[in-house]
């Protein structure tokens, strides 16, 4: 198992060799593998992409982000502005109508509501909006509509747990309910939690998502 010190010269390593990523303007501590990053980046996107960077790389069991979005250099966004260009791109890039998502805006921090049909969809809105110039915060509040369901989606989920995650899928539990599936049980990385995860969205039937997990 990696120490505190590894880690953390893992994390700045994989920071620096991302090209999309400033990371001189990025603080890395660790401690019991739980990752704080500080600092500035120049778009919410940019610190969508930190995170995850951070997150797929082993031995990390947790990251809190202290990032601060700040735009330097670039005149302030209306949030009108940002909300009507929110809206082109649900509906261009993400086939989404007004009817299906609503999007609201306070200071450059987005809300998306509404409800679409697929899981898909409700993931495909966030990714369009958190690009935004403007944008420093995404909070996705979309719901999937229940379908009728048919055979059995635990089996489902666990089979594509096999297929993607084969190393945590034995100590993933999954119960579900009503098109909700809960997970639980315990992963070695967060890597291995965001496979899981995507799995059950995945799965035909699902409109809700609880997780339970733990990170060993």
């Amino acid at each position: 198992m990696k120490t505190d010190s590894q880690l953390k010269k893992d994390i700045e390593s994989e920071l620096e060799w991302d090209p999309s990523i400033d990371a001189a303007r990025i603080g890395v501590a660790v401690h019991d593998r739980i990752v704080t990053l500080t600092g500035q980046v120049p778009s919410y996107l940019q610190k969508v992409t930190v995170r995850k960077a951070v997150e797929r790389l082993a031995g990390v069991r947790g990251v809190v982000l202290e990032l601060v979005v700040r735009t330097d250099g670039t005149k302030q966004r209306s949030d009108e502005d940002i909300a009507a260009a929110a809206r082109s791109l649900l509906l261009w890039d993400a086939g989404l109508g007004e009817q299906a998502v609503h999007v609201t805006v306070e200071k450059g921090s987005v809300t998306l509501s509404g409800e679409v049909n697929w899981a898909y969809q409700m993931q495909a809105a966030e990714r369009s909006v958190e690009r935004l110039r403007g944008v420093v915060h995404v909070s996705n509040e979309i719901r999937v509509r229940a379908h009728p369901t048919s055979g059995d989606i635990a089996g489902k989920i666990a089979a594509a747990l096999a297929r993607h995650a084969a190393d945590e899928a034995g100590h993933v539990g999954v119960a579900v309910q009503d098109g909700r599936v809960i997970l639980t049980g315990r992963v070695d990385s967060l890597r291995e939690r965001r496979l899981a995860f995507d799995a059950a969205w995945s799965a035909p039937g699902v409109r809700e998502v609880v997780d339970q997990m733990s990170v060993a």
